[in-house]
Formats: C-alpha cells, structure tokens, sequence
C-alpha cells in the first residue's frame, strides 16, 4: 500500500472511532485498535524489507553482525512499545502508557550497555 492509501485508511479509521465515540466510547477505543493493528502489520511488511536490504549491505561489508542485530532489535522495541504505548494512551490509560515507555527505554538501555562496553575496550587497547 502506499502512504496516500495508508494515510486514509487512518483518517477513515480516526473518523470512524470519533463517531462511534459520541455513542458508546469503548467501540471508538475498538475501532483505534483495529485500525492500529492493520497499520501495524503494514509497519511489519516494510520494515521486513528494510531488516533485507541492511542484511544485504552487511554481506558486502566486513563488520559485526551482532551491533546491527542490536540497532535492529532496538528500533522494533522502540516501534513496539511507541504502538503500544498509543494504544493505552488512546483508551484512557496514561500510567500504563507511561510505564510502557519507560519499560521500553530500560530495555533500550541494558542492550546498550554491551556495545559501550566493546567501545570501550577497543578504545583502551587503542591507547594502551
């Protein structure tokens, strides 16, 4: 799909969740998780293709498979918990969407800390 159809398929779903807010709000709540999870699955699709195309590069590249897998890795908990974190926001739950991110960034942070931890070695041996 491209971005126009896309784009109106969340106008349409956004239009149709403020409509049926008026009279029962939890089916506005369900319309916005429907239509998150359909743009979600095409989130997927495109990044599948992306996730090829930087596998690709990497094959004609000498470095570390593993600090990309990381990168990949973090960019997915980021998209995941933004997704869900919206989610709960749009049903009336900030705390949970708070802890959601927060979680998201922990996460972040401790699949980090080996990478730092390889940037510094090879600093000190450089220097030493």
């Amino acid at each position: 799909m491209s971005v126009i159809q896309i784009g109106a398929f969340a106008v349409i779903g956004a239009v149709l969740a403020v409509q049926m807010k008026s009279g029962r709000a939890e089916y506005g709540v369900y319309v916005c998780i429907a239509a998150g999870v359909v743009l979600f699955a095409f989130i997927v699709e495109r990044l599948s293709v992306f996730v090829g195309s930087v596998q690709e590069m990497l094959g004609h590249m000498d470095l570390d498979a593993g600090y990309l897998s990381v990168m990949l890795r973090m960019t997915g908990i980021t998209y995941i918990a933004e997704f869900a974190s919206g989610i709960c926001k749009d049903a009336g739950c900030q705390t949970l969407a708070g802890q959601i991110e927060i979680f998201a960034k922990l996460t972040i942070l401790s699949m980090g800390l080996p990478v730092l931890l390889a940037l510094v070695q090879t600093i000190q041996e450089f220097l030493g």
